[in-house]
């Protein structure tokens, strides 16, 4: 069976047609979603999958999970003590990269822990399927260059903060993969 890591934003909170359609195909495929916990995408997603009654779901949390809306498995992730921040928060995000055979991420343009998951699972080899908000378009990523182009979109800006963002946390050696 496959896996897939799901992830998304904080600002999507809301499943348009084409996004429950591909959940729906996940579910008739019979794949195992893992998804984090968080508000937005995380959130959406689980009401779609429990709205669904689907069972193949493992949600990944950090300590105790915040949503955890069809009851499901969970796989708490533990990481040192310190802030709840964007380093606390990846290491949980970098266990669902691991443990999934490809993923699928909802990303508005400007979270740098969507653009974080998509460079973490393209760094393991593992293919993603992106939902890009702004354009309600999906984009099959393989590669680093194919990122480029969908980055290529965004405001360079955001962008480059959200890439020094990551890039401080990984050589910090607060994150296990770096982007």
């Amino acid at each position: 069976m496959t896996s897939v890591f799901i992830g998304g934003s904080r600002a999507i909170s809301k499943l348009n047609a084409p996004l429950r359609e591909k959940l729906d195909d996940f579910i008739q495929r019979g794949c195992t979603i893992f998804i984090g916990d968080a508000n937005g995408a995380d959130k959406s997603v689980q009401q779609h999958l429990a709205s669904r009654e689907y069972d193949h779901v493992v949600v990944y949390c950090m300590d105790r999970c915040r949503n955890n809306i069809g009851g499901w498995a969970t796989k708490p992730i533990s990481r040192p003590a310190g802030p709840r921040d964007f380093a606390y928060y990846a290491a949980k995000d970098k266990a669902m990269a691991d443990d999934a055979k490809c993923g699928m991420m909802l990303w508005d343009g400007e979270s740098k822990g969507t653009l974080n998951n998509i460079q973490n699972l393209l760094a393991a080899g593992k293919k993603v399927l992106v939902y890009f908000s702004p354009e309600g378009a999906f984009y099959k990523l393989v590669k680093s260059d194919d990122l480029n182009g969908l980055v290529s979109r965004c405001d360079p800006e955001l962008i480059a903060s959200a890439q020094r963002r990551i890039e401080k946390v990984a050589a910090a050696g607060q994150l296990l993969l770096q982007p």
